[in-house]
């Protein structure tokens, strides 16, 4: 398994850049690194450096002498407020999110983009939403963490990209991994399930999934 450092919420580009440079592809190879030795390289901080070892915790990997992490909990509440933190830069945009799936340059994506448009439209009872570039999201949430940090964003969704479909708030739900090892081929990433094609996996223990997932509790994507 393999995850991309794009796909770590809260990283900045700096940082994703200063991991690659010093020879670091992805988020696993971080596994039993020193964190100190991390913070020393240009344009690494402490808060970037704590998101990755809390998006390691979740795989059950560490940074190497990674300080003890505060209590990053949040708070989920149903609906949006407007209120997000002035760094977020990721919301709901204009754009029809069928509009957004017929502009793909890839006919196949373009057939499964209908189809996951269809499937989660009958799950949740929801319109889709475009969150920024390629992000298509149902529901709306609220979340805000001890530290004070919060934002608006979606509660399941999904993005076909190029490479693979991804696949939001479907994790940690109490029956998710079940239904996920009866899913088919995919991988899973810090906040997200990747599938290449839909051909892979069982549509309908995907509907089953999405269901479930929508009647947990609120999480935030």
């Amino acid at each position: 398994m393999s995850t991309s450092f794009d796909d770590v919420a809260g990283i900045a580009n700096p940082t994703r850049q200063a991991f690659r440079e010093a020879g670091y592809g992805s988020l696993e190879d971080l596994h039993d690194v020193s964190y100190a030795e991390l913070l020393a390289l240009h344009g690494v901080g402490r808060q970037g450096l704590d998101r990755i070892q809390a998006a390691l915790a979740r795989q059950g990997l560490s940074l190497r002498d990674a300080p003890a992490a505060a209590d990053r909990s949040a708070v989920v509440t149903e609906g949006h407020t407007g209120v997000r933190a002035e760094d977020i830069k990721t919301h709901e945009t204009a754009v029809e999110p069928v509009s957004f799936v017929d502009s793909l340059p890839w006919p196949r994506r373009v057939a499964q983009g209908h189809q996951l448009l269809e499937l989660f439209g009958e799950v949740t009872g929801e319109d889709p939403v475009m969150w920024g570039p390629s992000m298509i999201g149902y529901g709306q949430v609220h979340y805000r963490y001890a530290t004070g940090r919060e934002g608006d964003t979606f509660r399941m969704g999904f993005s076909p990209r190029k490479a693979s479909i991804s696949l939001y708030g479907v994790q940690n739900h109490p029956r998710s991994e079940e239904l996920l090892a009866a899913l088919g081929k995919h991988r899973t990433g810090a906040s997200c399930v990747y599938v290449n094609q839909l051909e892979d996996i069982d549509v309908e223990v995907l509907r089953v999934l999405l269901a479930h997932a929508w009647e947990s509790d609120l999480q935030a994507c």
